[in-house]
């Protein structure tokens, strides 16, 4: 993508797009490349972020990008990419973890997520369908944007109430 990327505003829970199942986008739409240039953009400005979806920034579309490098959790790394229209093809191993998210920034909570998985979607720009098998953190972040593009939040996952916690501010 040869666009620039804007830093766009993050909506925070209770926005009603966040829990709108996002549209299946056309990847060579220019809004859809630009939009995917803006969200690469925010996710590199926003300390500890690893991945942002559409919806977080307003859009109800079925977008997000991903860039886990560095995390202490990362054992396979694909570097920064946006997908569009991802689906999961296979999952396996489930183990809880705690998350957070830009979306709802007081609060994190533990949430059961395969630990190995497969998905399929396309680069924005392009019509080529890519599909990336990962584990670890990656995987946990890949299910957790694609939660976003169908109108979940991580809070929609934990086990309850006892599974959620105030996010610890570091100064």
């Amino acid at each position: 993508m040869d666009v620039a990327g804007n830093v766009v505003e993050v909506v925070h829970a209770p926005h009603p797009v966040l829990a709108t199942e996002g549209a299946p986008v056309d990847p060579l739409d220019p809004e859809m490349i630009q939009l995917a240039a803006d969200l690469v953009a925010t996710m590199r400005v926003s300390p500890g972020c690893v991945g942002l979806a559409a919806p977080q920034v307003g859009v109800a579309a079925q977008m997000f990008s991903l860039d886990v490098t560095g995390h202490p959790k990362t054992r396979t790394c694909h570097g920064v990419f946006v997908l569009c229209n991802a689906v999961v093809v296979e999952a396996s191993r489930n183990e809880k973890a705690r998350e957070g998210c830009m979306s709802v920034p007081d609060f994190t909570g533990d949430v059961k997520r395969a630990t190995r998985l497969t998905v399929t979607g396309i680069l924005p720009g392009t019509t080529d369908q890519v599909t990336i098998t990962t584990d670890a953190f990656e995987a946990r972040a890949l299910q957790h944007e694609i939660d976003h593009c169908n109108g979940k939040l991580f809070l929609d996952r934990v086990a309850g109430a006892h599974a959620v916690y105030p996010r610890k501010v570091y100064q």
